[in-house]
């Protein structure tokens, strides 16, 4: 599996890419059989979302704003490789490969405390970014933790009467 930030072929079970870390599991919609094959550690795959809640699940709890922090900052190497490639115009790739791996880690951090309150899902997911100082720049993932259950199916059965 090619990895869509840094372009590294990986393996085909592989979850995050060797080369930046990047993460390769695809973002899968939320279903019923996915939180119930939820193995109640962490947060099941596709149930972090930007928006306020899942079609098909409704909201049990709400636990908070969770967060992930990172600090982080390109080496001089770096810094010279990043110069050469922007003299010539186009993709920073060193940058674009720094930044991708500042977000994946804020947001596995994010993931981390969500679990350590209990949550089985995120909603309003977000993340901001600021320079602390030049060439130092932080990155923050947050968002509510919550935990959902599946929606109660209708009964199919006519009602006698």
């Amino acid at each position: 599996m090619r990895c869509q930030f840094c372009g590294e072929e990986n393996a085909e079970d592989v979850k995050t890419c060797v080369k930046c870390g990047a993460n390769l599991a695809p973002d899968t919609p939320p279903t019923t059989a996915s939180l119930t094959a939820w193995s109640g550690v962490g947060i099941p795959t596709g149930m972090v979302t930007t928006g306020l809640g899942f079609e098909g699940f409704r909201i049990t709890q709400y636990l908070g704003i969770v967060r992930g922090l990172t600090v982080r900052s390109r080496g001089a190497v770096g810094n010279v490789v990043g110069q050469v490639q922007s003299f010539f115009g186009g993709n920073i790739s060193v940058y674009v490969t720094l930044c991708e791996q500042a977000r994946e880690e804020a947001y596995n951090l994010m993931i981390q405390h969500a679990t350590q309150c209990g949550a089985n899902a995120i909603i309003g997911m977000r993340y901001d970014a600021n320079d602390v100082m030049e060439g130092i720049t932080e990155v923050l993932a947050y968002g509510t933790a919550v935990t959902v259950a599946p929606l109660e199916a209708p009964d199919a059965t006519p009602a006698s009467g």
